[in-house]
């Protein structure tokens, strides 16, 4: 199975944003945001190789999931020093978390797609996955993940674009659970447009079905520098 498989579960739209203060910790009700960076990251690979394989076996990526495979993708971003996990945190309990990392310290195969369209990879910050535990959704963590690392990618000077991208599935697949709605309107909201001609194939194992192919397409937007 490829690295860096896993990525863009989304925490529903909502109105609140976080407001990070002046140590990258915020509160909101009860779940503390921190923001790590590089080699920091080390101490939370396997809290959040935990959450990861928890969230992913859901809709819409069925992922049946491994610690030892965990603990090698997300070693990735610990030896990456402009990478970044933003850790959503009830108590010690790590609930949700996001990350992001340089483009081209990420695998050949998402840099691929901005080759192929002739974009400098060096340019390009990727926003990983963002995976939060149910029963801590709408409340306004979906934006301070997109906040952080986008704030993270803009104070590092040299990206002039943000991009993540999400498996496809059919609509009508049956394991599709009722009432399910994607994410696309809120990355919608937060300035990413859906590029349909940047899609990659990568394979991982679902439950009940061994190793199967998917193809995953990317978002992007353009990363405006901040206000003088």
């Amino acid at each position: 199975m490829s690295a860096r498989v896993f990525f863009a579960r989304r925490a529903r739209a909502v109105a609140t944003i976080v407001t990070m203060n002046a140590t990258s910790n915020a509160t909101t009700d009860d779940v503390d945001i921190r923001v790590v960076r590089g080699a920091a990251i080390a101490p939370w690979l396997e809290a959040v190789a935990a959450l990861r394989m928890s969230v992913f076996a859901d809709w819409p990526y069925l992922y049946a999931g491994d610690m030892a495979y965990e603990r090698d993708y997300l070693a990735a971003y610990a030896r990456s020093p402009d990478s970044v996990f933003v850790l959503a945190r009830d108590g010690a309990r790590v609930v949700g978390a996001s990350t992001g990392i340089p483009l081209d310290d990420e695998d050949a195969a998402f840099q691929a797609p901005f080759r192929a369209h002739g974009t400098d990879v060096a340019t390009v910050f990727y926003l990983g996955e963002s995976v939060l535990l149910p029963g801590y959704r709408g409340r306004g963590l979906g934006h301070a993940f997109f906040d952080r690392r986008e704030t993270h990618a803009r104070a590092l000077g040299r990206f002039a674009t943000t991009a993540f991208c999400a498996v496809d599935r059919d609509q009508d697949d049956p394991r599709r659970p009722s009432g399910h709605r994607t994410h696309d309107a809120f990355w919608r909201k937060r300035g990413y447009a859906r590029q349909p001609g940047m899609t990659m194939r990568l394979r991982w194992s679902e439950p009940g079905h061994g190793a199967v192919e998917h193809a995953l397409t990317f978002w992007t937007r353009t990363l405006e520098p901040a206000p003088a």
